[in-house]
């Protein structure tokens, strides 16, 4: 090659470089589209090649969002003990009627203990009993498993400002916040509930009922101006899951038998629908996790939305996930991996506040009063992330 070719040459491939560039730069964008749509059909219904933890960006398009439908309501009069299913319930902005308006506290420091330090509490049974006739409405009566030895009693339903004045009212502490007004309730026979729940939980407790001080939940990312109260829940007045998501759940389950700590029973065990401790359970939508996306809804007894609207229910969080669902609701025998393992393989990270956390079902907020019904139609407002 001859000198005098170089400069020829060298100008050329300048030419040629230039060209190619305009060629990558012009195929970015549509590089980037595919690259993006392929990635997307990787996370289908918010799953990924790292399971639902992988994605905030569920397909919409594979629920049925016309034949959700109530199949149990459920209610949990004393917090951490055994939850009642009843064929309706009617709500407040505090949530279902008597859903954990009472709790159990230790008698040393006011501060709430759940089944999370004392699994056997599960096999507490409250029973609300209703009478009109009475001033206070009925009465919540406690009963235990037969071979504890422990008797069942009895405590007005909704105590009136007289008997209030001769309870001690204190400050309860729940999360590391003692804000919560509470009354110790008594009997006016027999040992008092605080003598009676103490021999059961092995620790010296009382049985607090909620006083009408408000306690206002805590706000979320979405909701960062949150002002709905709550009794003693965890932390919201609502949890809606649906039948969908256990079964889906149940799965993994069995697909985990013999992988930490998974033992072989779970091959035909049934994961039930109580261990987890929703309110309302939904099923119709066709495919599991549909609660992860559904923010905002009604309840009523109508297929087709009617003119007269229900009070919107808005799911505000995810809920996440402790030991208390591996304590089985019929035997309070807490399991070493069960639901917890398969959930933190399957769930975590879907909690943008608390990423660390697995999650299963929804925490939500009522803005009326309002009735729900097993067998009503859930009616979809808004979907997004919840």
């Amino acid at each position: 090659m001859a000198m005098a070719d170089l400069p020829t040459i060298l100008e050329q491939g300048h030419a040629t470089l230039q060209t190619w560039i305009s060629v990558v730069l012009l195929l970015t964008p549509f590089a980037y589209l595919v690259l993006s749509q392929r990635s997307k059909s990787k996370s289908v219904g918010g799953r990924s090649d790292k399971g639902e933890a992988g994605s905030h960006a569920p397909d919409h398009s594979k629920f049925d969002t016309s034949n959700i439908r109530v199949t149990k309501i459920l209610i949990h009069p004393i917090k951490s003990c055994k939850g009642v299913s009843v064929p309706e319930a009617k709500y407040t902005l505090e949530g279902l009627d008597n859903d954990r308006r009472w709790c159990i506290i230790r008698a040393d420091n006011n501060a709430v203990v759940t089944a999370r330090d004392v699994a056997k509490m599960v096999l507490i049974n409250p029973r609300i009993i209703p009478d009109s006739s009475s001033s206070e409405g009925g009465w919540l009566e406690v009963s235990f498993p037969k071979e504890s030895g422990c008797e069942a009693f009895s405590v007005p339903l909704n105590p009136t400002e007289e008997v209030l004045q001769d309870w001690r009212n204190l400050d309860i502490s729940l999360w590391g916040k003692d804000d919560i007004e509470g009354y110790v309730c008594q009997t006016n026979t027999g040992r008092s509930p605080s003598e009676i729940l103490s021999e059961y939980m092995g620790l010296p407790v009382h049985l607090a009922v909620k006083g009408s001080r408000l306690r206002i939940c805590q706000p979320t990312q979405r909701f960062p101006d949150l002002d709905a109260p709550s009794y003693f829940q965890d932390g919201y007045p609502l949890m809606l899951l649906s039948e969908e998501s256990v079964a889906a759940m149940q799965e993994r389950v069995r697909g985990m038998v013999g992988m930490q700590g998974v033992e072989e029973t779970w091959s035909s065990d049934t994961l039930q629908i109580e261990r987890f401790r929703p309110n309302i359970v939904i099923k119709g939508a066709g495919a599991p996790f549909f609660e992860d996306i559904l923010t905002e809804f009604t309840v009523d007894s109508h297929r087709e939305s009617g003119e007269k609207a229900s009070p919107i229910i808005q799911l505000v969080s995810k809920c996440t996930r402790c030991m208390l669902p591996n304590v089985h609701p019929e035997t309070g025998v807490r399991d070493k991996a069960v639901p917890l393992k398969v959930l933190m393989k399957h769930r975590r990270g879907l909690d943008p506040a608390r990423p660390s956390l697995s999650c299963m079902g929804c925490n939500g907020i009522f803005t009326e009063n309002g009735v729900v019904k097993v067998g009503d139609w859930i009616h979809v407002r808004k979907m997004g992330f919840v």
